[in-house]
């Protein structure tokens, strides 16, 4: 007879399992320690020295007992489905520095007029050392920071200085026109390795010409700079000279490795696409070959009206709940809520105006009258000079502060979902077709471009599906 583990409802039982046979039966029926369950069909017992020993004892001469499944490991199961990958993983081409402390470079504003980049960081002997050392960073004792000129020149001199030391990041108000500067920047991170290749600088002088978003740059210059050293030991001429089966076949290696999303694979195609075709005059390249992974349609996360007051109402801060309530009341893109100025907010006609959004396009919103008064309020508190939100010393609002903001309005108002600001907007999206608001109007709200993207909110709104009767309730 074989003795297996049984937990129930937290406890610990042991099951009773043997060969049919009528005289163990009928001894195993004589034990009061011993019950018949009838959720698992089958005789238990608690799992206790006690309860073992009293069946050793009580079955001795009749049948044997086995222990060797009640003491084994379980055999455990991943909570999610494991792919049979066709291929291995794929090794990483680039692989990143050490983790280095961060050099924050935000312009200031001098008592002479002048405009310099400061440096804040949190305090470190070996680097405050080496930014007294430095040739182009110099102490300024009354905002009591190091600060540089702001130029590439100098930008470029202050990271080689501080290469393996710490790493520069800069502040969004500070925007970087020189290509070489912000190929230096973006690559600082990786190890440079025998062999390296940096990202071609034709290849951001193009982009930068042809005035792609900051964020297609850096996301082309780093799937660009993937693919480059992921064939480094054959060189640029090699690379220069690939196939369209070659460009396929990187990519059908990223596809079966299972470690990339459909998103990433298909901009990735796109980078090098455009590096062969604008970069190299490669026209013969057309990659029509090149199988492009299908995007899954998932439904966008959408906040009851319910769940959207109770952020606002959790956020005290005037010009936090400000914040959010853009976001909701006008369905706008957290860039586009950093980059609104005072003559943007248009009263007179209750109407926002957002200048340079997705896709370089201007459009106009709504403007809540609820908004509205929050807005006034908020000017007087706060005076703002340029932009509507500006940052404890002035300049543009970070785009991470608006993220904290939510995320702690959230974490106040005990909401579990997994939201983000852009959550807001999807869900203003969702309520206005709710409210019976044509679709076409709310495309041109949000500035989508085809009417195919904002038909995907018709597939989360709740607006008539309440009305209709599951069959189960009619049962």
């Amino acid at each position: 007879m074989y003795l297996n583990p049984l937990e129930h409802a937290g406890k610990k039982y042991i099951k009773l399992w043997h060969q049919p046979n009528p005289l163990l039966s009928k001894r195993l029926k004589e034990a009061s320690w011993i019950k018949y369950s009838k959720t698992y069909k089958c005789l238990v017992m608690h799992h206790t020295p006690q309860a073992i020993d009293l069946t050793y004892t009580h079955l001795q001469g009749l049948a044997q007992v086995n222990t060797r499944y009640l003491h084994r490991a379980p055999r455990l199961r991943p909570a999610k489905s494991t792919p049979v990958l066709a291929a291995g993983p794929m090794a990483e081409p680039l692989q990143k520095e050490a983790e280095l402390p961060i050099v924050r470079l935000q312009p200031l504003l001098l008592a002479d007029g002048s405009t310099v980049v400061g440096l804040s960081f949190k305090y470190s002997k070996p680097l405050y050392e080496a930014l007294k050392k430095s040739r182009v960073a110099r102490w300024e004792q009354v905002p009591k920071c190091f600060v540089v000129l702001a130029g590439s020149q100098a930008l470029m001199a202050l990271q080689q200085e501080l290469a393996g030391q710490a790493g520069l990041w800069l502040a969004q108000d500070l925007p970087v026109q020189d290509v070489r500067l912000m190929r230096q920047l973006w690559e600082q991170t990786y190890r440079k390795d025998a062999g390296y290749l940096p990202c071609p600088l034709p290849f951001l002088e193009k982009l930068l010409l042809l005035n792609y978003s900051r964020n297609t740059l850096r996301t082309y210059h780093g799937l660009l700079l993937r693919f480059l050293n992921h064939f480094k030991d054959r060189g640029m001429a090699a690379i220069s000279a690939y196939t369209e089966e070659d460009i396929n076949a990187y990519h059908r290696q990223m596809v079966q490795a299972g470690a990339y999303s459909c998103s990433f694979v298909n901009q990735s195609i796109n980078a090098v696409k455009f590096y062969y075709q604008r970069v190299l005059n490669r026209h013969e390249v057309q990659l029509r070959n090149v199988e492009r992974p299908e995007k899954p349609e998932r439904l966008p996360l959408v906040l009851s009206k319910q769940e959207v007051a109770r952020i606002l109402a959790a956020t005290d801060n005037l010009k936090h709940r400000c914040l959010l309530q853009l976001l909701y009341a006008g369905g706008l893109r957290i860039g586009e809520v950093i980059n609104l100025k005072l003559t943007d907010v248009q009263s007179a006609r209750n109407l926002l105006l957002i200048r340079g959004g997705k896709g370089k396009k201007d459009r106009t919103t709504l403007l809540s009258q609820r908004l509205l008064e929050s807005l006034r309020e908020y000017y007087k508190a706060y005076r703002p000079k340029e932009w509507l939100f500006e940052g404890q010393f002035g300049g543009q609002y970070s785009v991470e502060s608006i993220r904290n903001v939510f995320r702690l309005a959230m974490e106040k108002a005990g909401i579990k979902t997994k939201a983000t600001p852009h959550t807001l907007r999807h869900s203003f999206a969702t309520h206005l077709l709710e409210q019976g608001t044509d679709l076409r109007y709310i495309q041109t709200l949000l500035g989508h471009k085809s009417s195919k993207t904002t038909e995907i909110y018709t597939h989360i709104t709740t607006y008539a599906v309440d009305k209709i009767k599951s069959p189960l309730d009619t049962l």
